[in-house]
């Protein structure tokens, strides 16, 4: 059944949907006691500890564990139950020994073979499953063969498979058996002709025929070969009027009459040999056959007798008892119906086709490649699932092939004594209704072993099992108090059970859930239940109503770049409650004064006050987070250059008010720049200057600003002024420029005419030889000679 199965993928999506949504499910779900809460999902947890708040309903105990520790709940009372798997059998896989044989009923294929679960509501259990393919694993094959008349030339050929294909199979199993059967239609019109003649030989002209029959089995599933050969080699063909043939009666009676073929627990094949169609559920309305088909034995004396009774079975109920029997089917049929038959082998799980000549003469061949295939290839199938239970598979096969979704279910090319595993995870959405244990089974078609699995359900928390029934708690024995809540009796309500159904709308009740004996009820952020508020859960479960009448909340008060009580402090009754170091309505102010503090230490610089860990400058030139940028101020070197030129060396702007504006400088004077104190030397910032007076001489100090004001000065005492110019060499050098420039122009102007003349020079010659003198006469000269010739002169 694949009802119940899911991909990993689409659980995982859900899960995620539900886990990260702004709506808290556990909180959403007003869970009444503790194993409603935890049906909800697995990551919801019940406080039976006494923390709810005035105004919270017992619901409130149902949180997310995360919540549930924030809120002050003690881990000890948080109850959260887990699932768990725990393996009952696990018998190793078969591993062969040398040449010695295990007894069939010791060969293990699959591991472990009974497993129990415990499944919590949203919560995977995952377990790990291993199959072998056992070698010289043993096998029953039986033959069923259609008789009609188109089939007698393959008859024939069948007559000598017993002992050729025993032969094959002895290379791959030295345990094998085989059977054989056949089958025609059912014995009534409009498949048959029920004349007497006919029936007693269905065949036209002088062909010798046997009687039609539904099915019968000729030979249970045997060892001997010769049998097999002796035994078919009697068989005689029959006929019928349609194409179609009731071949689908034959499998349904080969599949469920275990005893009377012999089947054995070992690998059943079944091959099916024909060249016509087949008939399916519904045709026997044709012959006045209404009754389904029962899916059950019906063979006497070999034959089976309820053919004129019961319809044809359908595909799926074949389907079905193939698989509960772990038959393996391969379908023999020629070339034309090859369409067909591969259109049911797809439906049909654990099935091959396979091209039969005309003849039958390919069968051995065609059976060992058709069991080569099928055994080569592992699937997993799991019995009916409980409602709101559903499976993952994961398959880890050869060559390290992963498959997961529908591909991690089975696993290819598997050859004799090739190990695989799978991964199979098993998921419970809700609680039976009747929480009792249920049982499926993992198999695998074609093999008869099977994975037992024991589902048991958490349906409740394991303080429900100390639950106090008639607490004097829950309003004097009107309830059950189960997991620090009172789980009312019939007729009950209210957080302890405190009063009934019929009162719950009564004016008396309403009146104590008015705050100050306003209009209000439960300050319109509630409810009135037994004259208790209980407050409104709103969307965003972080966000809660409390207090006596609902007049409290935590998401109103004063906010502060967008948050709540300025991210520093909680809500409390529409006031915020600050973290330390914090202060103001919105807890706004840190009182924290390490922010204002300048690089050399000082408070905002000594130029301003810190006031909630932000610095208020004195002066508005001042700027920055801790007053120490000026963009409008001059530098420290430019602002002190005049006192320190006019106290060390008393000259500069300010030399004859020197006394009145330079007071609070500390000057000392040092022989060389090396002795100037550097920066790192001491503690107090210091700032290294180099300035230029009035005669362009540079003078070198260093300024630091002590914590009283007082500027200690170091200054070179003597100015560095750049020595005068060196008036011959620069006369020469603009001399001999001007010379040089001079000829370098004489020269490129020489350069210049020289590659002039040889330009005109070589179009000159070039004009010369393309000259073309004139050699004629002179247009003038007349000659003295003048010639006169006789028209009627004809030469003689």
């Amino acid at each position: 059944d694949h009802v119940g199965v899911i991909s990993s993928h689409h659980l995982v999506i859900c899960l995620e949907t539900l886990l990260f949504s702004d709506v808290s499910i556990c909180t959403a779900a007003n869970a009444q006691s503790c194993g409603e809460c935890i049906q909800v999902s697995e990551t919801c947890g019940w406080c039976s500890d006494e923390f709810l708040q005035v105004g919270e309903s017992k619901s409130a105990r149902c949180d997310d564990l995360k919540s549930l520790k924030e809120r002050k709940c003690d881990e000890v009372k948080i109850e959260n139950p887990r699932g768990e798997v725990t393996i009952l059998k696990n018998k190793p896989v078969t591993v062969r020994v040398g040449n010695v044989k295990p007894k069939l009923n010791e060969i293990t294929q699959i591991q472990p073979q009974k497993l129990s679960l415990k499944l919590r509501s949203g919560e995977p259990q995952t377990f790990k499953l291993k199959f072998k393919r056992a070698e010289d694993y043993p096998i029953d094959l039986y033959y069923l063969m259609d008789l009609s008349f188109s089939m007698k030339d393959d008859l024939e050929n069948v007559k000598n498979l017993g002992t050729d294909l025993m032969k094959e199979m002895k290379k791959i199993t030295s345990d094998f058996r085989i059977g054989f059967g056949s089958f025609v239609e059912k014995t009534v019109m409009p498949y048959i002709s029920t004349t007497p003649a006919k029936l007693l030989n269905p065949c036209s002209g002088n062909q010798n025929c046997t009687s039609p029959f539904s099915y019968k089995n000729v030979l249970n599933l045997t060892d001997d070969g010769d049998k097999f050969n002796n035994l078919v080699s009697q068989q005689q063909i029959s006929g019928n009027l349609d194409s179609p043939e009731g071949g689908f009666d034959a499998i349904m009676q080969v599949a469920v009459c275990e005893e009377q073929i012999g089947w054995r627990n070992v690998t059943r094949l079944l091959v099916f040999s024909t060249d016509a169609g087949f008939h399916f559920a519904g045709d026997g309305k044709l012959g006045g056959i209404v009754l389904p088909n029962d899916g059950k034995c019906h063979l006497e004396n070999n034959f089976y007798t309820m053919s004129h009774y019961y319809d044809y079975p359908s595909i799926a109920h074949l389907v079905q008892k193939l698989g509960d029997h772990n038959i393996q089917t391969i379908f023999a049929v020629t070339e034309e119906f090859q369409p067909v038959y591969k259109e049911l082998k797809n439906l049909i799980p654990k099935s091959a086709v396979g091209t039969l000549s005309s003849n039958s003469s390919n069968v051995i061949k065609l059976i060992i490649d058709a069991y080569n295939s099928l055994s080569s290839e592992v699937i997993l199938e799991n019995t009916k699932l409980p409602e709101g239970v559903f499976l993952s598979y994961k398959s880890f096969c050869k060559n390290n092939v992963v498959g997961t979704g529908d591909n991690g279910r089975k696993c290819s090319n598997i050859s004799i004594g090739d190990e695989v595993e799978f991964e199979i995870s098993v998921t419970s959405q809700k609680c039976p209704s009747n929480g009792k244990p249920e049982t499926i089974n993992i198999k695998l078609p074609g093999f008869s072993e099977f994975v037992e699995v024991v589902l048991n359900f958490i349906c409740d928390c394991d303080c429900a099992a100390t639950g106090v029934p008639n607490s004097p708690e829950c309003n004097k024995g009107s309830g059950t108090l189960e997991c620090g809540a009172c789980k009312c009796n019939e007729g009950q309500i209210g957080q302890f059970c405190e009063c009934s159904q019929d009162e719950v709308q009564t004016n008396d009740m309403d009146a104590n859930c008015r705050k100050d004996n306003g209009t209000d009820i439960c300050s319109n952020n509630g409810e009135c239940v037994c004259g208790t508020c209980i407050c409104k859960k709103r969307e965003n479960p972080a966000e809660v109503y409390s207090g006596k009448y609902c007049d409290c909340d935590n998401f109103n008060c004063d906010r502060s770049n967008n948050k709540l009580c300025g991210g520093h402090g909680r809500c409390e009754c529409r006031k915020c409650i600050c973290d330390a170091n914090y202060t103001g309505n919105a807890c706004e102010c840190s009182m924290d004064s390490s922010t204002c503090l300048a690089k050399n230490g000082q408070e905002c610089n000594g130029r301003g006050k810190c006031e909630c860990g932000v610095c208020k400058c004195s002066d508005s030139k001042f700027q920055g987070p801790t007053c120490e940028l000026c963009p409008t101020c001059p530098g420290v070197c430019t602002e002190h250059k005049d006192c320190v030129q006019c106290l060390a060396f008393k000259t500069g702007e300010k030399k004859d008010t020197c006394q009145q504006e330079c007071t609070k400088y500390k000057l000392e004077k040092v022989t060389e720049r090396e002795r100037l104190p550097q920066p790192t030397d001491e503690p107090i910032p210091r700032a290294i200057c180099k300035e230029r007076d009035e005669n362009d001489c540079w003078f070198y100090f260093t300024l630091a600003v002590q914590e009283d004001d007082t500027k200690q000065v170091h200054v070179l005492e003597k100015p560095e002024c750049p020595a005068g110019p060196d008036i011959i060499p620069i006369v020469a050098g603009v001399v001999a420029g001007i010379v040089m420039i001079g000829l370098a122009l004489l020269l490129i102007w020489k350069l210049l005419m020289i590659i002039h003349d040889r330009r005109e020079f070589a179009k000159f010659e070039k004009e010369k030889m393309n000259a073309i003198w004139d050699t004629g006469e002179n247009p003038i000269y007349k000659s003295a000679v003048t010639t006169v010739v006789n028209p009627k002169y004809e030469g003689k």
